[in-house]
């Protein structure tokens, strides 16, 4: 897992998911993970290949942002496209305000 972020800016995306977008963690988690059963999904790790979920209080799953990212502002936009491509697999509406 390579990252180019530093410890400081993973752990502040961490903290903006988790805190700012929870909701839109699971319904990633969901669609795009293989897990539609799970009831919760805790951001838990950035880097250059994927997003990490701790899923339910214990599994790890990574979803792949399907591009490498090299800078920390790609990470707002790859978020928003995982967040529309799930919202497309599990049949719901995607909001607007992303």
């Amino acid at each position: 897992m390579s990252s180019p972020f530093t410890a400081d800016a993973v752990e502040a995306i961490k903290r903006h998911m988790n805190d700012d977008h929870a909701d839109d963690a699971l319904i990633i988690v969901r669609g795009l993970a293989g897990r539609p059963e799970a009831t919760t999904a805790v951001t838990s790790g950035v880097d250059a290949e994927a997003i990490e979920f701790t899923v339910d209080g214990g599994e790890q799953v990574r979803v792949a942002w399907g591009e490498s990212l090299t800078e920390r502002a790609q990470v707002r936009m790859a978020v928003v496209r995982l967040y529309r491509d799930a919202c497309r697999e599990l049949g719901i509406p995607a909001r607007g305000e992303h």
